[in-house]
């Protein structure tokens, strides 16, 4: 038993990918207790013990008893002098198939009070030939009444496409490729309580566009939408969220509500002028009550509300920001105008110390095909996953989920953190 913790451990370790500290943007949970200097509140620790009392353990726990070491209670230590960390990693998505990963993170405090500020960076190539460096940050102030969150990615990601609208065949597959930069700032100002509004830049290049057209013959809807080599999107961002979550990461109560309206104007670089709307709402209940499980409820819509966007800037499965959308399809599977999407998960504890949990999801969506058109067929998709603790403080987790999908679609994907 031993022996299969500490194999456990070595390939956990290698599945790590980016973040312990963050997770894809998300707020980073607080293990020191402190007081928010905003808000006057006593901030804790949300993990310490299970309602039964059991001692709560993560994988780290394990590989240290396997050869029998002593483990310290897990504490923050995070202050203003940075704490850096590289680890190289694997991962496998249906996009991408195995991909290798070099990331790192560094994590530091602005000021006694605040809140942990992190910058996340990686770089990966996949079996699909995809190479990827995306860098995130979420900078604090000192008295957590600014968050300035950034996103600036360059890939270079042939990825096939299947035509518009959630009525798109899988037969009609069109490979792409393409080159891509985007640079996203926003800076968010406390208002009241939870919640935060604010203003950003953002900008999308898409170029050397290139694509084989549908692989059976037929004429691709890309190339009915209008085909180009290159598309720029750059604008504006107003922005407004409320988060009354325990933990940013892996919630067990609370909820999370965000609005965004972004711009692309010509008079700024865009190729087109268009507007859109981005609306994500989620609520986390305990149930039964008493217990650790989880049942976590997410809509997001996204919406492009006039104007014509370039096709790689159209709302599409697994591109919003944090490529959580559609697990049981492979991304980009179904693009559109509009598209419109719920899912439910059940988190659920497997092992009384928390190391191992699982979960159940579905999922829906429904996406229009060009401006104007109606929403199309609602395709769904479903899988189980398991989850194993990584950190018991943050209540982070390695995920592996199998999602299935219509027209056979189905497949691993594998991540850290839990998808919202």
């Amino acid at each position: 038993m031993r022996l299969l913790y500490t194999l456990c451990g070595l390939i956990i370790a290698l599945l790590c990918s980016q973040n312990l500290y963050a997770q894809r943007n998300r707020n980073v949970p607080i293990a020191k207790i402190f007081t928010d200097s905003a808000t006057k509140k006593t901030i804790k620790d949300t993990t310490v013990l299970s309602p039964t009392g059991t001692p709560q353990k993560d994988l780290y726990d394990l590989i240290a008893e396997a050869f029998h070491k002593n483990t310290k209670p897990a504490e923050d230590s995070i202050t203003s002098k940075p704490v850096v960390s590289i680890v190289p990693a694997i991962g496998y998505t249906l996009v991408s198939k195995l991909a290798v990963v070099l990331s790192g993170n560094v994590a530091f405090r602005t000021g006694p009070n605040s809140r942990v500020s992190t910058i996340v960076a990686s770089t990966s190539y996949t079996q699909n030939k995809q190479f990827s460096i995306p860098i995130q940050t979420s900078i604090w102030s000192k008295n957590n009444q600014f968050n300035y969150i950034g996103d600036y990615r360059y890939y270079k990601y042939p990825q096939s496409t299947f035509g518009l609208g959630s009525n798109a065949n899988v037969v009609n597959e069109n490979p792409m490729d393409y080159n891509f930069i985007r640079f996203y700032e926003t800076a968010y100002r406390r208002i009241t309580g939870n919640f935060y509004a604010g203003i950003g830049f953002v900008f999308d290049d898409h170029y050397n566009i290139t694509d084989k057209g549908n692989t059976n013959g037929t004429v691709s809807d890309y190339a009915l939408y209008g085909k180009s080599s290159r598309s720029i999107a750059s604008g504006f961002t107003y922005s407004m969220f409320y988060d009354s979550r325990d933990n940013g990461i892996n919630p067990s109560k609370g909820g999370y509500a965000s609005l965004q309206y972004r711009s692309a104007v010509r008079a700024m670089g865009s190729t087109s002028n268009w507007h859109s709307l981005m609306i994500d709402v989620r609520k986390y209940f305990k149930f039964p009550a008493n217990s650790d499980n989880v049942l976590a409820l997410w809509n997001f819509d996204w919406v492009i509300l006039n104007g014509n966007p370039g096709y790689l800037d159209l709302p599409s499965v697994a591109w919003d920001v944090n490529s959580a959308t559609g697990r049981g399809y492979i991304q980009g599977r179904f693009r559109g105008a509009q598209m419109f999407y719920g899912e439910a998960e059940y988190r659920f504890r497997i092992s009384a110390n928390g190391v191992l949990g699982g979960v159940v999801f579905a999922n829906f969506e429904s996406l229009s095909a060009g401006q104007g058109t109606r929403l199309q067929s609602i395709q769904p998709a479903f899988g189980p996953g398991l989850r194993i603790k990584l950190n018991k403080v943050s209540k982070t987790s390695i995920s592996f989920d199998y999602g299935f999908g219509r027209q056979g679609s189905q497949g691993l994907f594998i991540d850290v953190g839990e998808a919202f």
